[in-house]
């Protein structure tokens, strides 16, 4: 993978999608920032701009400003969809003063216990924004990373009161225990309060280095159960593995204190999208041909679905052929970008 990209395309796009608000109709995310970088890293920059033609339909202007968001007044502000741009213009501020390091540090744990705001998409464009920076540092990406943290401060949504059940030994197994919700409830928000149980595993990770490996265990078992369980929500399934890949891609940019409680956060989350879309049984799926990384890619581009884009990105990141299947089982689920 390649995700040293100086073409100037991923810069480009960003600054013309930052011209646009994190969400439409108040409740769907703007994806395209996380699909140019994920393009961009999987050397398909050139194909941004033209990706972006075809999804800006699905773009809405950048929202109104309220009040500046301050030291002061930050907590009366969290959680208030309302102030998106006020907590976007703080964040640019605050990464105009200071290492975007030392800004994630510190507002890493005031907003990983809202992880669930917005489905996850705004941790998942974290992610994404944080990866591009490693990569390399320059302005259009600081301003990501400040829109990025400024939508998942605006819809930060926690979660309580869930039960905590027994969990198997790896991620895998206690990700088939999950118990699902009732049937015929819709809407995110309205399936998330119907969590009431949820399997407990890895919940006593202390250690920074072990807590990156069970991360990582998620990802794969998440990526590779997308294959069978796909098709009980083909897009909001997706999240159970990209919203703790983008806390894995976060985690060498955070102080290793930090890395044990983004596990647990990571768990939880991808634990609630399985219980709240996990089919009645699961499918044998075999797809119709092997196909190389690249050739996935390229499928996933033409296919030009947002989640579909994001899924491979992930897929990419595990890495075996069963990542590259159910990548593929994404295709020929999903609906295609029109």
């Amino acid at each position: 993978m390649d995700t040293s990209d100086t073409s100037g395309q991923l810069e480009e796009a960003l600054e013309r999608l930052h011209a646009s608000g994190p969400e439409r109709l108040g409740r769907l995310s703007n994806h395209a920032p996380m699909v140019v970088e994920a393009l961009a890293a999987h050397g398909q920059a050139d194909a941004v701009h033209r990706w972006i033609d075809r999804y800006r339909a699905k773009l809405e202007d950048f929202p109104d400003r309220t009040a500046p968001v301050t030291a002061a007044n930050w907590p009366s502000a969290l959680g208030d969809p309302r102030r998106a741009a006020d907590w976007i213009d703080h964040f640019s501020r605050a990464l105009a003063q200071q290492p975007w390091q030392s800004v994630l540090a510190e507002w890493w744990p005031r907003l990983l216990p809202g992880l669930y705001g917005g489905a996850t998409h705004p941790v998942i464009r974290v992610g994404h924004a944080v990866r591009s920076l490693e990569s390399g540092e320059n302005q259009p990406r600081l301003a990501e990373l400040a829109h990025a943290l400024g939508y998942w401060a605006a819809v930060h949504h926690t979660v309580s009161g869930v039960a905590l059940l027994p969990g198997a030994a790896t991620a895998a197994e206690s990700l088939d225990g999950v118990p699902a919700i009732p049937e015929g409830l819709r809407g995110f928000s309205t399936r998330l309060a119907a969590v009431r149980q949820l399997p407990l595993w890895a919940g006593d990770v202390a250690d920074p280095d072990i807590a990156r490996e069970r991360l990582t265990e998620l990802v794969a078992a998440a990526t590779h159960r997308y294959a069978s369980h796909g098709h009980g929500e083909e897009t909001m399934l997706v999240h159970a593995a990209t919203a703790p890949n983008a806390v894995l891609r976060t985690l060498s940019s955070l102080p290793r204190q930090l890395w044990a409680p983004s596990l647990h956060a990571a768990w939880t989350a991808s634990a609630a999208v399985t219980a709240m879309y996990t089919p009645a049984e699961p499918v044998d799926y075999t797809p119709p041909a092997r196909l190389t990384a690249e050739e996935v890619v390229e499928r996933a581009l033409a296919h030009g679905d947002e989640h579909v884009i994001k899924f491979t990105d992930t897929a990419l990141d595990v890495g075996d052929d069963r990542a590259l299947v159910a990548a593929q089982r994404a295709i020929e689920l999903s609906v295609p970008l029109a």
